[in-house]
């Protein structure tokens, strides 16, 4: 166990160091920084003003290194647009974002893993194919205008849930359920294979053989083992919820590290860009090792591997 959980950390801080490269690469990459911050009106001199006072005249690899010392400690500069410290505007706006996500993920798997399971215990049949229709129209359906709709009906015309803002939970309702969807049908189909496969093996019969009952074989025997990709991918999902709800967040007027994001790019905040890129890598990365280690204490094969 001890070098399977040594063997994902080394992946997960290979994976966090390509990220700080990309992304401090990919801002320079986009142009010069100073003309960006300078503005388009600024002179030649306001220009070099500006390319000293941030070090932005310095070697790359120094500003590189320079960057990640200070990102190490939790520094990640100041940003252009705010003129407030970057950590200090996405410690402000996680809990917003966490909260949207988790809400998201909460609601996906309610409705993907009981259909899952019953579209494989029904294969062939038509509540099989009604349910693989909803994953197909899930994944077909658009965030932005899924969002509208809701935002239309549910909080126009029934008046059941706040249209935007974080006041209270009700207003993580809709959004979370817009995010659902783009993670219900890769949930859902997971765990109808799984358990399909589960219940043609050879111990499933030999339970059956025992005398155990149907219900006792299907929770205590098929979905323990049909649960291993599932929390796989339910780790990847939040993390693609997290790093994709720019979409939503903007939709539903959510100040979130999303919305900071897009509110970033657009104003060419580059040190707020880099580092919530860095963030949502290190979340993400995280994750996948906690569903790593987790499938290895569900499956024990899996630390011998």
């Amino acid at each position: 166990m001890v070098l399977f959980l040594f063997r994902r950390l080394v992946v997960a801080l290979l994976v966090c160091t390509a990220v700080l490269v990309f992304a401090f690469a990919l801002t320079r990459l986009s142009g010069d920084l100073a003309i960006s911050i300078a503005g388009p009106n600024a002179t030649a001199n306001d220009i070099e003003v500006v390319r000293k006072a941030y070090g932005l005249d310095r070697p790359l690899i120094e500003q590189f290194f320079d960057w990640v010392g200070r990102a190490a400690v939790g520094d990640f500069g100041q940003s252009y647009f705010y003129k407030e410290k970057v950590s200090k505007l996405i410690f402000d706006r996680v809990p917003i974002t966490m909260t949207l996500g988790l809400v998201g993920l909460s609601i996906a798997l309610v409705i993907a893993l009981p259909l899952g399971v019953i579209a494989a215990l029904n294969e062939g049949r038509l509540i099989d194919r009604a349910i693989s229709l909803v994953a197909l129209l899930g994944q077909a359906l658009p965030s932005f205008w899924l969002g509208l709709m809701l935002m239309i009906t549910l909080g126009l015309y029934l008046g059941w849930l706040p249209i935007s803002g974080t006041g209270t939970w009700q207003h993580f309702v809709m959004p979370g359920l817009v995010l659902s969807f783009s993670a219900i049908p890769a949930l859902m189909r997971l765990t109808r294979s799984g358990m399909i496969d589960a219940m043609s093996a050879d111990y499933i019969r030999t339970a059956r053989a025992k005398g155990l009952s149907r219900g006792s074989i299907i929770l205590k025997h098929a979905a323990r083992n049909a649960a291993m990709p599932v929390v796989s991918i339910a780790a990847v999902q939040l993390g693609f919820m997290l790093g994709g709800s720019i979409v939503i967040e903007t939709v539903f007027a959510l100040h979130g590290v999303g919305f900071l994001a897009w509110e970033s790019i657009s104003k060419n905040d580059f040190p707020t860009v880099q580092a919530v890129v860095l963030l949502l890598a290190i979340v993400y990365t995280l994750l996948t090792l906690l569903a790593d280690l987790l499938n290895a204490v569900l499956d024990p094969r899996l630390r011998a591997s």
